[in-house]
């Protein structure tokens, strides 16, 4: 159970992070690439929120779209670095942040 709050703290401060960050990407990319990057990673925090309050294959199946909204959230934060909308610092304590949620969301599936 401490695992579980964790990692939703963890992916909160990923969030909250990242959402003013997005507010500078460019304008004109703002309703396709920087939407999408929003988006999974929202979905990610919300299919965490979904698998706490389940159990057995519906637990397992939250999870299991939470994995897959953070692979999608790594794609486009490494495009938003190789465009420039993230410099070295930024990319790299973001980056970090998401292998942190990767981690303990790993540990949280092998314990299932």
């Amino acid at each position: 159970m401490a695992e579980e709050l964790v990692i939703l703290a963890k992916t909160y401060d990923l969030l909250a992070w990242l959402l003013p960050k997005a507010e500078a990407f460019p304008r004109v990319y703002r309703r396709t690439v920087v939407q999408r990057l929003l988006d999974s990673a929202l979905d990610s925090q919300e299919a965490l929120f979904d698998a706490q309050s389940q159990g057995g294959s519906t637990r397992e199946r939250h999870l299991r779209q939470a994995d897959s909204a953070l692979n999608k959230l790594r794609l486009y934060l490494r495009l938003a670095h190789r465009w420039h909308w993230l410099n070295d610092g930024q990319y790299r304590h973001v980056s970090e942040m998401a292998a942190e949620a990767g981690r303990l969301l790993g540990g949280w599936l092998k314990r299932r």
